[in-house]
């Protein structure tokens, strides 16, 4: 049986890869199990500094596998529970997702609980939760709106419809979008950028950024205020 998640390190770089590519990569305990594994494994490395999430094949992920959503625990896999969205919150290095095929329903959830997304030209995204019948809890409703915004979010879940990577770029849902081929290169080298500058204010600046998701904007100011004050305060004596 193959290894459902692929692991590998290059320039400290993780790269996880989805591995069931026969079955275009659709969620089952295994997959997420190891797929948490090895999150963890990142956030637990301090050598490693950056982490690009893609899939084999023709499919990012194509979503939770339906024939055995009624046989596996999909929601505790791995019997301690933890949850996808708390997996990669709690990871503090930065997750690039490399989406090389499809991204549907819980795999597109997998790609927006990434830092940001880098697509193939081959690339595109649909929420299809209201098409199959299964409600969204990995974010869904949440991180879609915030990447495209409320009215283009309700389009896309409404209708059930894909995006292509092209409109997915003109949207702001990815960053950029390159040739097939070329996509894995593209993210090694934005990886790289990553690791090469101060991982300390690093670490800050992502820190910094993700608090205003729970936050308001003034006390998003008022916590880098503080956080600045410290910094000072520790660096310069002041």
């Amino acid at each position: 049986m193959e290894t459902p998640v692929l692991y590998s390190v290059e320039n400290q770089t993780a790269i996880i890869t989805l591995n069931r590519p026969e079955r275009r990569n659709s969620i089952n305990q295994a997959l997420l199990s190891t797929l948490y594994d090895y999150m963890e494994k990142v956030s637990q490395d301090d050598n490693i500094r950056a982490v690009i999430i893609t899939g084999n094949g023709k499919s990012f992920c194509s979503g939770i596998d339906l024939d055995i959503i009624l046989t596996e625990n999909l929601f505790d896999p791995r019997g301690d529970k933890s949850d996808l969205p708390d997996i990669f919150g709690a990871c503090q290095k930065p997750i690039i997702g490399a989406i090389n095929g499809h991204a549907i329903t819980g795999g597109f959830e997998i790609a927006l609980n990434c830092d940001f997304l880098v697509a193939s030209e081959k690339a595109s995204f649909a929420d299809t939760h209201a098409k199959v019948g299964i409600h969204p809890g990995w974010g869904m409703t949440q991180l879609l709106q915030r990447a495209v915004g409320r009215l283009r979010a309700r389009q896309m879940s409404f209708t059930c419809k894909f995006i292509s990577a092209q409109t997915a770029y003109e949207w702001g849902l990815v960053n950029e979008v390159v040739a097939h081929d070329m996509l894995l290169t593209r993210v090694k080298e934005i990886a790289e950028d990553i690791c090469a500058v101060n991982q300390d204010i690093l670490g800050a600046v992502k820190k910094l950024i993700d608090y205003q998701e729970t936050s308001s904007l003034k006390d998003s100011y008022a916590y880098e205020r503080e956080q600045f004050r410290g910094f000072v305060k520790k660096h310069l004596g002041k």
